[in-house]
């Protein structure tokens, strides 16, 4: 048998689609890398995208989002990069529990999704778990995948391993920045994380 460990985050691709959609600061989600590479960093900006409540592994259906950290100087170009951020600071809450709770340290992370064509998300995400992130040249794996179990089912393929084989690396992002570093932004992801909870409850 086969188990897997499951973390759900409520908002993460579509706090892109909300920069589109409803700020309109970019007109694409292809865009948002571009604007987000046009600065060196987020200029101190956290963005919480707890618009729905916060998932695991948090679980306060009373939080809502949050920015922190706006200053004069604070532009578009922060709120993209801002965003971004907030994805992988999401997806590193999950792993650090699923790692806690299992015992097994993580070794690398492989990715899929339309996210996963972000080369700036891939890259500070292996950054904030110091760990290579693997992006996959087939991104819908979720389809391919049902495929897979399907070609398993009807005896297309013979096992496992043989759809193994199929996979097909597209990049390795390795971590670049100083673990220092990337402590203190994950200290401050957490105080802007405290300022959205409970919001609606109090």
């Amino acid at each position: 048998m086969t188990y897997a460990l499951e973390g759900s985050v409520f908002i993460g691709g579509a706090v892109v689609q909300w920069l589109r959609d409803g700020l309109k600061i970019i007109k694409s989600a292809a865009e948002i890398e571009l604007l987000a590479n046009s600065v060196p960093d987020s200029g101190g900006v956290y963005l919480v995208p707890a618009f729905a409540g916060l998932g695991a592994p948090h679980w306060d259906q009373y939080a809502r989002g949050t920015i922190a950290g706006i200053t004069r100087g604070t532009t578009a170009a922060h709120f993209a990069r801002a965003a971004l951020e907030g994805i992988a600071f999401q997806v590193a809450d999950v792993i650090d529990v699923m790692a806690s709770d299992s015992g097994i340290p993580i070794k690398e992370l492989r990715v899929d999704g339309g996210a996963a064509a972000n080369n700036l998300l891939m890259q500070f995400q292996a950054d904030l778990l110091g760990v290579p992130v693997v992006r996959p040249k087939v991104l819908e794996t979720t389809a391919l995948g049902a495929a897979y179990l399907a070609g398993l089912a009807t005896g297309f393929w013979k096992n496992a391993d043989e759809v193994k084989t199929h996979w097909a690396i597209d990049r390795t992002f390795e971590p670049t920045k100083e673990r220092d570093g990337i402590a203190h932004r994950r200290k401050r992801w957490r105080q802007a994380l405290e300022r959205s909870r409970q919001w609606e409850k109090d």
